[in-house]
């Protein structure tokens, strides 16, 4: 288990498809606004990383663009043929 820390949220790489992770890269385009999501996606074309984020089908905020259980069917038709591509689950912060 791969653990994340960015901007004070920590997330778990869950699948790093074709080594597509890469920290400083993810760093540099990764922004407040993905804080929010419960999965980022991260995708390679042309040596370009392009984010999205996802919730869990549970989550109210899910809708079927970005509901996680519609992965493979962003994967499959919004992505490069076989990119390189890592997946990001948020980690639950711990109530004290």
């Amino acid at each position: 288990m791969k653990i994340i820390e960015v901007e004070n949220k920590k997330y778990e790489l869950i699948k790093d498809y074709k080594n597509g992770f890469d920290l400083n890269d993810f760093i540099e385009h990764y922004t407040d606004y993905y804080e929010d999501y419960d999965y980022i996606v991260g995708d390679i074309a042309y040596n370009k990383l392009r984010l999205k984020g996802f919730y869990e089908a549970s989550n109210k905020k899910a809708k079927p663009i970005n509901n996680y259980e519609n992965l493979s069917k962003y994967l499959n038709q919004d992505c490069a043929v076989d990119c390189r591509y890592f997946i990001l689950k948020k980690l639950k912060e711990k109530v004290k």
